[in-house]
């Protein structure tokens, strides 16, 4: 098989951009593998190492930038960076298409990098309530936790115009019927 290309999702956090991708992982006609971001913030209860995210600590981290062992990370909320490691990547590609779940800042970087060889699809929320509902029904952070989020989807949000393609996730099967049509479309057209 020659080389895959990069599916990129994005979105605020609570747009379901990780219940989209993990639909598209299910689809095996789009041999789409999963690149494992790394970070720098707290393991979630039920989270692994190297399955969900690489984990580092601070200096661990910074050790990878210096050696510039990532093809681009980002100070996503105040001392927790996240970051897509570059011979990882790489690696995948060599058999797969890789599916990113990634934040907006980042998913900007890797279209800039892939280019034509990446799909950036932005997934949005119906509204910033509708978010800010499904943010705290998920009742993952607490409230100062939830504020910045929606703080930071609301600068998101402007950014999509930067993106191939765009998805409001307000109907969760129309919406992965239609990123499964996009990616599909990309990837074989």
């Amino acid at each position: 098989m020659s080389k895959g290309k990069c599916i990129i999702l994005c979105a605020p956090s609570g747009s379901g951009k990780t219940t989209l991708v993990r639909h598209l992982l299910d689809q095996r006609d789009l041999n789409l593998t999963f690149s494992i971001s790394a970070t720098t913030r707290k393991t979630r209860k039920d989270e692994q190492n190297g399955k969900d995210y690489h984990f580092f600590n601070i200096v661990e981290f910074m050790e990878k930038i210096d050696n510039e062992h990532f093809l681009e990370y980002e100070e996503v909320y105040s001392g927790v960076f996240y970051g897509t490691l570059k011979d990882s990547v790489e690696a995948l590609l060599e058999d797969h298409n890789v599916i990113f779940d990634i934040d907006v800042e980042g998913g900007i970087k890797l279209k800039r990098i892939y280019k034509e060889d990446a799909l950036a699809v932005f997934v949005k929320p119906p509204s910033i309530q509708e978010l800010s509902n499904r943010l705290y029904s998920r009742n993952k952070d607490s409230k100062e936790s939830i504020d910045i989020r929606l703080a930071k989807a609301k600068i998101e949000l402007l950014k999509e115009k930067d993106f191939d393609e765009i998805i409001i996730n307000d109907n969760l099967k129309s919406a992965e019927e239609l990123v499964y049509n996009l990616v599909r479309e990309f990837l074989y057209n």
